[in-house]
């Protein structure tokens, strides 16, 4: 990709050459995206399949939801504002099935790039972190009225903090903290003479998954993912981090035995990392994790 084409590129989707070879999509095939965001992936795909009509685009995000809608406009797509978990419960309901199903589960870069969204710490933003705006928690509430081991155990639990515990003493006796570079000084205090990842990065991935309830609506829309794949679907899930890639892996290794029980057939034995030339392009692709399945029978519990 030329400068000047990235430079007026809003998303870059990861591992996008990556997830055309391992979900494979043919011509007449339905499609889901259930973290649609800026329509990259989608857009590759669907060129693929020729199949808009059969073709469905989820986000929680209003701001992506009007990015893709322009991008497909005049286009028979079906696009749906809701979160994943929410979304997948309705398709199901609806006994809709898939051959093709995508989600990214991270954060995408105009996310980082919008200061007012508050989810990065390199410019000074309001500790947002929300990516559906019409809900109520906040980062800034969960940092200003969490009290101490709270916010010491949401460290611990969702960003790996080894200082957990000093940074929430730290942050409860600073508060009020109302921006993310506010955040981030009070974080790297516990860090000082770091070198290469700024020390914060764990923190506000912590709050990150907390304020959009990452973990969970990962762990309950993993089964109904597969029970809206058709026989032979594939399944593709991108993470960005440990938590979120242990549970896609040990989901798919629960459902992909060897037995007469096997539900799926796992493609990815490992999970397939961004190469350098993407990484040129797109660092925010160094930590993506991407894992396939396919489905060989109709349900477990048939």
């Amino acid at each position: 990709m030329h400068q000047n084409q990235n430079k007026n590129q809003k998303h870059v989707p990861v591992l996008l050459a990556e997830v055309l070879e391992q979900l494979d999509p043919q011509e007449g095939e339905s499609y889901l995206d259930l973290t649609a965001g800026y329509g990259g992936h989608a857009q590759a795909i669907l060129a693929k399949t020729k199949a808009d009509a059969l073709g469905m685009l989820v986000d929680r995000d209003q701001s992506a939801i009007d990015a893709i809608t322009k991008l497909f406009k005049g286009r028979k797509l079906n696009i749906l504002k809701q979160d994943f978990l929410a979304a997948s419960q309705q398709l199901v309901e609806e006994r809709r099935k898939f051959d093709l199903i995508l989600v990214d589960l991270g954060v995408s870069s105009p996310h980082l790039k919008e200061v007012n969204r508050g989810f990065a710490f390199a410019a000074t933003g309001p500790l947002d972190m929300r990516m559906d705006q019409s809900q109520a928690l906040t980062a800034e509430k969960v940092v200003n009225n969490y009290s101490e081991a709270e916010v010491a155990n949401i460290l611990t639990r969702f960003g790996e903090e080894p200082k957990a515990r000093q940074i929430a003493r730290s942050i409860i006796a600073n508060r009020p903290i109302m921006t993310t570079t506010q955040l981030a000084a009070v974080v790297a205090r516990a860090w000082p003479g770091y070198s290469r990842v700024h020390p914060a990065t764990r923190s506000f991935q912590a709050l990150r998954i907390v304020v959009n309830d990452e973990l969970r609506q990962l762990r309950e829309s993993l089964p109904l993912w597969i029970k809206l794949l058709a026989p032979a679907g594939r399944i593709g899930v991108i993470s960005f981090h440990s938590l979120e890639d242990r549970i896609v892996k040990h989901y798919f290794a629960e459902l992909g035995g060897t037995g007469y029980d096997a539900v799926l057939r796992i493609l990815t034995k490992r999970p397939i990392l961004s190469q350098t030339p993407e990484l040129v392009i797109n660092p925010r692709a160094r930590s993506a994790k991407l894992r396939v399945a396919v489905k060989i029978k109709t349900e477990r519990e048939a």
